[in-house]
């Protein structure tokens, strides 16, 4: 099965994806994270993208259909995948659809106030890559990371500025790719507001149901 985890920055689409590959054994394939490790490796394609990521803007369409269609091109993501971050703009839909077309869209509903509570209090570990939150999710020692140690640090894209230029973006090109799964009959509504334990709990009955389904055939 081919799970596309959607919704806007903040909605929880990362933690609930990766919760998702544990359970059901499918590669969770991060946009973002792709992108980070090409910055880290100080590829030609990290170097092309560092600045666009740092001001909260979105990577070109080709560039982000490049990265991902390689990625649906190993192994690992022949019976399947769980995607995060991953279509944001109607063409990047159309190209996946060509790709390797998804089976069920997870929308995590949240609101603008909630994703600014969310984003502008997470820490990440630059070490082994670990995401905490100051409020929801705070490391035992302030600004160390739990699994390695290292210092916590604020990613350049979840300050004030660069979260409300991303919500933007969202609204003006992502938002519109609700009603393109809606029409393919793909998109699955989840409550994404409640605690965490909550929307896993709800995203896990309905992967558990559709999975059923289709194995029942």
């Amino acid at each position: 099965m081919r799970f596309v985890f959607f919704g806007p920055p903040g909605a929880g689409k990362g933690t609930m994806a990766a919760r998702a590959s544990k359970e059901f054994g499918l590669p969770h394939i991060s946009s973002g994270e792709l992108f980070r490790q090409a910055i880290r490796d100080d590829s030609e394609l990290g170097r092309s993208v560092k600045d666009l990521i740092g001001r909260g803007a979105l990577v070109p369409d080709d560039l982000t259909i490049n990265l991902i269609h390689q990625r649906l091109s190993r192994p690992d993501a022949a019976s399947g995948w769980l995607l995060d971050g991953f279509p944001r703009t109607i063409p990047q839909a159309q190209a996946l659809s060509s790709i390797d077309p998804e089976d069920h869209v997870i929308d995590l509903e949240v609101a603008d106030s909630t994703v600014i509570a969310r984003l502008s209090g997470r820490r990440m570990c630059a070490a082994c890559g670990a995401s905490y939150h100051v409020q929801y999710q705070p490391p035992a020692n302030p600004g160390r990371c739990d699994a390695c140690g290292s210092a916590l640090y604020v990613r350049e894209d979840d300050n004030p500025a660069s979260i409300q230029k991303r919500l933007d973006y969202y609204r003006e090109q992502t938002a519109p790719l609700v009603e393109f799964y809606r029409s393919r009959g793909t998109l699955v509504p989840v409550d994404g507001e409640g605690p965490a334990e909550k929307v896993w709990d709800d995203i896990r009955t309905i992967m558990k149901n559709l999975l059923s389904s289709v194995q029942s055939r």
